[in-house]
């Protein structure tokens, strides 16, 4: 099918961007085009060091994943390598990286998936008396009203990460000259400057957030954390440019001295830019986690389903978001633990190979997975219930199902669960979420995304490549940061490939197995607790 244009592009521009997308897995260099058009990509994977409640990966290899995709594609084609004028990042977010004076990374940096803060949060967000869901009332009121949400008592982001570290590895907090998200962790290596993106530190919790236009710490929050304030970097716009790129980084890419370096965004964000820019326009990123996302005028929260807007990378807008903990890190589970050995794939994920064969499997099982349900909480979940606890389970398998059955309760079941988030997130937007654009690597499949739209009722939007929205949504942002794009611009961008309609005679089937999976959590859950409770901990 070709690609639909929503509407024509005007004349291309030749420059590019060498767009930078740096997920858990691994780190994604494309050259892109100031109209998205994705010119060349490469992937280099990196290592993910899981023990326990500690999930940490070396700062080191992310910058030598970066030098060596970014190389491969550069040095393919001087004609490219010449056009190239800037460089931005998308990178996972909640990961923390503490480095000295001289930018050097001080140990692992611990990444979103790490909940070692869990004890150190729980400290800091209690009351004396009255308790609203573990958090102290007084402290709750200030951070929704300065941040519009407040820290995870999961531990999993970036407040979590610098508790744990103040609390039980002070020498490391000690030597460490300043926190830094990923993505302000690779904009140090490229500019050489200590700085943070308005929704690079949005996590941290300690930023007043009232006026979009002017991100800034609140002494108060700092207090409330009990950090040191030096230690945070100064806050600039995702379309700020920091300077040219360093000497020896251009020398090694073999780029023009005067390529600039755009602050670009975390990857919710730039997801957000690439995907539907417009206010109230909602996008569903399938990766390895997933999540809403919608641009939205107003910053709200809603505390009970842990759903908030906070800032993005356009200026004047907040970032509407429901996370789900894990997506496509079930299919990654399934095919990697269950069904082939480590030694029969390939390493790379982003070789869809077999995926392609796993969804055309579950392309000949019957809607509903005939009475098979997956719950897909393989980390727990964040949204819209912050419950570490739960865990993934297939209920209801008899002798009658086959491999093929349970592959397609895996994509339903994480359909089921991203309409469990959407139900409290459309009311925080104050209507019908519409259609959905999907982006990301499960959005590639036709299956998932049919299954998407039978099973949460919208019509689901496949954009042409929707792997790379991150790196386009980078090259947008340094589009607007260098003036050749402005954020107006970029819905007539945007490439469709396809549109899935729900089918009304799926309606009740879904509807049934919806209020089955909801009753399963509820159910469940007490025994989760019990089971997974910290040793010595009451459940």
């Amino acid at each position: 099918m070709p690609p639909l244009l929503d509407k024509p592009i005007g004349q291309a521009d030749t420059r590019l961007v060498l767009a930078v997308d740096l997920g858990t897995s691994g780190c994604k260099c494309a050259l892109v085009s100031l109209d998205g058009a994705v010119l060349a990509w490469a992937f280099r994977a990196v290592k993910l060091h899981v023990q326990g409640s500690l999930a940490e990966q070396e700062p080191q290899d992310w910058w030598s994943a970066f030098i060596d995709s970014a190389g491969e594609i550069l040095g393919a084609d001087a004609g490219l390598r010449s056009r190239v004028v800037a460089v931005c990042c998308s990178t996972q977010t909640e990961g923390t990286v503490c480095v000295d004076r001289n930018g050097q990374a001080i140990g692992r940096a611990l990444t979103w998936l790490d909940s070692r803060g869990a004890a150190a949060m729980a400290r800091r967000v209690r009351g004396r008396g009255l308790s609203i869901e573990g958090y102290g009332p007084i402290k709750l009121w200030r951070w929704l009203r300065l941040t519009g949400g407040a820290p995870s008592l999961s531990g999993r982001d970036s407040a979590g990460h610098m508790a744990y570290l103040r609390d039980e590895e002070p020498e490391r907090y000690e030597r460490t000259h300043k926190f830094l998200n990923v993505l302000d962790y690779l904009n140090l290596r490229l500019s050489g400057r200590f700085c943070a993106t308005q929704d690079s530190t949005v996590t941290s919790w300690v930023t007043n957030n009232r006026d979009p236009h002017r991100i800034r710490y609140d002494a108060s929050l700092i207090r409330m954390l009990g950090i040191d304030a030096a230690k945070l970097p100064e806050i600039v716009h995702s379309t700020d440019v920091l300077g040219p790129l360093l000497p020896g980084v251009a020398q090694a890419l073999g780029l023009a001295p005067k390529t600039v370096v755009v602050a670009g965004a975390v990857d919710n964000s730039a997801v957000a830019v690439g995907a539907a820019v417009g206010d109230f326009e909602t996008h569903l990123y399938l990766g390895t986690s997933s999540w809403l996302g919608a641009h939205v005028p107003f910053m709200k929260t809603d505390v009970r389903h842990k759903i908030a807007a906070v800032p993005s990378a356009v200026d004047g807008r907040y970032l509407a978001m429901a996370l789900q903990s894990t997506a496509g890190a079930n299919l990654s589970f399934l095919r990697d633990r269950i069904l082939y050995h480590p030694d029969e794939l390939a390493s790379d994920e982003e070789h869809p190979a077999v995926y392609e064969v796993l969804n055309r499997i579950a392309a000949r099982v019957p809607p509903g997975a005939r009475g098979l349900i997956y719950t897909p909480w393989l980390l727990g979940e964040r949204t819209p219930v912050d419950d570490p606890r739960l865990r993934a389970g297939l209920l209801n398998m008899s002798l009658e199902h086959t491999r093929e059955d349970i592959f397609r309760a895996f994509l339903e079941g994480v359909a089921l669960n991203t309409r469990w988030m959407l139900e409290p997130f459309a009311r925080l937007l104050g209507r019908n979420a519409g259609t959905i654009t999907a982006v990301g690597g499960g959005a590639q499949s036709d299956v998932w995304c049919q299954i998407m739209a039978d099973v949460t009722g919208q019509p689901i939007r496949q954009l042409e490549n929707p792997i790379q929205t991150n790196a386009i949504g980078a090259t947008f942002i340094a589009g607007v940061g260098m003036g050749a794009l402005s954020f107006a611009d970029l819905g007539h961008l945007r490439r469709t490939r396809a549109v899935y309609e729900p089918s009304s005679a799926l309606r009740r089937l879904y509807g049934d197995q919806f209020e089955t999976f909801k009753e399963v959590r509820t159910r469940l859950a007490p025994l989760y607790h019990r089971i997974n409770a910290p040793q010595g901990a009451a459940a």
